[in-house]
């Protein structure tokens, strides 16, 4: 069997590549996304461009995304994909793992999609943002922080290491 990249249980052939060779074929945000993911895994620069819509003028940034696909992607965890109020658009929520220099990233991203004659397309996402420490929100003075606590400013390390 020749798993799907993106993870789904499916064999490559009964999942993705129907989609790859048929950009009509995806009927779905998230079965764009995933096939989006798996062009990724497989070096299929032109469908990604092609999957961008229109507005985006992916073409013009052929070499970065190729770049970008020219990436040791390592699995997909598709978080959440969620229907919007329009008809025409959608929403999924992914995590994108990739290794580099010996360590495994994350790109996490909600990706939107519009629909425009019947066919899905990638147009914008959005990052999520770090948490931030509730203290930071506090007067100087008031703020309680041990000096092995983690830094209020975000750094991973002892605040005593850091701003202490």
């Amino acid at each position: 069997m020749n798993s799907c990249p993106c993870g789904a249980a499916n064999d490559y052939e009964q999942c993705c590549s129907p989609i790859h060779r048929d950009h009509s074929q995806a009927k779905t945000p998230d079965q764009l996304m995933r096939s989006r993911y798996s062009a990724h895994v497989k070096g299929l620069v032109d469908f990604v461009v092609n999957t961008y819509h229109p507005s985006c003028q992916a073409e013009q940034q052929r070499e970065a995304i190729a770049e970008s696909i020219d990436s040791d992607w390592a699995k997909l965890e598709v978080v959440s994909a969620e229907p919007s109020t329009l008809a025409d658009e959608g929403f999924v929520t992914f995590k994108a793992y990739f290794n580099q220099d010996d360590k495994q990233y994350c790109l996490e991203e909600r990706s939107r999609f519009v629909r425009e004659d019947g066919l899905w397309y990638y147009i914008d996402g959005e990052f999520p943002q770090p948490e931030q420490d509730s203290r930071l929100n506090e007067p100087v003075h008031s703020v309680k922080v041990g000096r092995n606590d983690p830094c209020i400013c975000g750094s991973g390390k002892k605040f005593k290491k850091c701003c202490g």
